[in-house]
């Protein structure tokens, strides 16, 4: 017996070692591809700068020190990191989105930047969950075209917004070529559904953006502006 268990000692050290190997190996595995993963947000986002219009998007929101904007469809954060400086340390950003790990990702950027006043909030399919009449302001950006149910979420968006609140669409508009795909939504739709949930128009552009993908054609982008009286 007392050899059987000298045996057994350095065979139990030894699979001790390899355990340890492997999940430090996994480790580091899963440190390089999140950190990788940061990396390849930053250069996409950097690029998207150029043609984006950022800060004309922004701008159109209308923000103030110690106010409450919403980024519905946030992703992994393009646009609530820049809206989180627009609003100050006494406001707040609401980035709501269904995927967990964009979210995951926008909670670690925005605590690698220091930037506190983000909030994330895990939306359903048809509700956004949020607050009631406390909102200052809403952007959907590159979203409109995933709703279900547009005039639902309008109805949860609108109910959100203070009187005199702003609400920023920006949106693809339907190609004219072969190359139109579903990731689109006519101006003139999203406008006449605001127009029916009560939404003033203050203004649109139906050229916000117009860029040229490389051998696709040319993508346009249009902008509108809603207030709720």
């Amino acid at each position: 017996m007392p050899n059987d268990k000298s045996h057994r000692l350095p065979l139990f050290r030894l699979a001790l070692f390899l355990i340890c190997a492997i999940l430090i190996f996994l480790a580091f595995n899963t440190l390089y591809s999140f950190t990788n993963t940061l990396n390849r947000l930053d250069a996409v986002e950097a690029e998207r700068d150029h043609w984006q219009r950022p800060l004309d998007v922004v701008g159109g929101l209308d923000l103030r020190e110690g106010n409450t904007v919403v980024d519905l469809g946030s992703g992994a954060g393009y646009f609530a990191l820049k809206l989180a400086p627009a609003v100050g340390e006494r406001g707040q950003v609401l980035a709501v989105d269904l995927r967990r790990l964009s979210l995951f990702f926008l909670r670690t950027r925005a605590l690698l930047r220091g930037e506190h006043n983000i909030h994330v909030i895990v939306g359903e399919k048809d509700d956004p969950r949020l607050p009631s009449g406390t909102v200052d302001a809403v952007l959907i950006c590159n979203t409109y075209h995933e709703f279900s149910d547009p005039e639902l979420m309008l109805n949860h968006v609108f109910r959100s917004l203070r009187p005199g609140g702003r609400l920023v669409v920006v949106d693809r508009a339907p190609r004219t070529t072969e190359a139109a795909y579903s990731h689109e939504m006519p101006l003139t739709v999203v406008e006449g559904q605001l127009r029916q949930k009560g939404f003033k128009i203050a203004s649109q552009d139906d050229h916000f953006i117009d860029r040229h993908i490389n051998l696709q054609g040319d993508e346009l982008w249009w902008l509108v502006i809603g207030r709720k009286p």
